[in-house]
């Protein structure tokens, strides 16, 4: 299995575990999700806090 390695959609930074993100999606149609993280990395786009705040 690979290991999925978030980087930000703007600056393509790697994010750091417990660094604060901003994640732009939309809401999912199923009712469960059991892995968050790869959801996120697939259907959203992730942007760190240097990124959101210029």
């Amino acid at each position: 299995m690979l290991k999925i390695k978030p980087q930000c959609s703007v600056c393509k930074k790697e994010i750091e575990p417990n660094e604060e993100v901003f994640v732009k999606m939309r809401y999912p149609e199923t009712k469960g999700m059991t892995e968050i993280k790869a959801f996120i990395q697939y259907q959203g786009k992730i942007n760190c806090k240097e990124c959101m705040n210029k």
